[in-house]
């Protein structure tokens, strides 16, 4: 369904930003991944020309180089590989484990950077929902991790959510329910649309 769209606004000549949506948290009912699911559903619905993708990394092994043969990465991580590849730019969903991104997303980061860094020169924005501090621990800690790997952070807005608040913004299935949070989400994902656009234009 998605490459159709893209066919489509691409025969009509319309430009789309292809987005790659990560979750560093495995739960199914996980807030963080409920936030990515509200992403998808914004710019299905309301954002002309922009698409976010939802990229699994559950099933990404731990790094470990023994599993490179000659220059080759094992099937799953090729694929994965290959989504952050073809992304115009890359959300991520970053719940803070021990002021620090969970160990799941940093696997992926990991992966993705092994040469050629897939990462390199993309657009990113970060959106976290956590305890008292929403997550921001792990964003700016995820921040550095960025500048090795050559990745480009929006810096406004920041989206730091803090968990449990009243009433709930999240359903008992971990989808995002709150009309003034998903507002707050789809001007950062304008920031990110306009922010990639403005990498590209740069480049050509």
């Amino acid at each position: 369904m998605e490459a159709d769209t893209i066919a489509v606004a691409a025969a009509a000549g319309k430009r789309v930003i292809k987005v790659a949506a990560i979750c560093g948290s495995l739960r199914k009912a996980s807030f963080n991944r409920g936030l990515l699911r509200s992403a998808i559903q914004i710019c299905d619905e309301s954002i002309d020309g922009m698409k976010v993708e939802y990229v699994d990394i559950e099933q990404l092994p731990f790094v470990n180089t023994d599993l490179e043969v000659a220059g080759t990465y094992p099937p799953v991580v090729d694929a994965f590989r290959n989504k952050i590849l073809k992304a115009d730019s890359v959300l991520f969903a970053s719940p803070e484990y021990n002021y620090s991104v969970s160990a799941p997303l940093k696997n992926a980061i990991d992966w993705a950077s092994r040469p050629p860094n897939v990462w390199a020169d993309k657009a990113a924005a970060i959106i976290s929902i956590g305890g008292g501090s929403g997550g921001e621990k792990s964003q700016y800690h995820l921040r550095q991790i960025g500048v090795y790997i050559d990745l480009h952070f929006i810096n406004k807005p920041e989206f730091f959510l803090t968990a449990f608040q009243r009433p709930m913004k999240f359903d008992s299935d971990g989808n995002l329910i709150d009309l003034e949070t998903k507002e707050k989400l789809k001007k950062l994902l304008l920031s990110l649309k306009g922010f990639t656009l403005r990498l590209q234009d740069g480049k050509s």
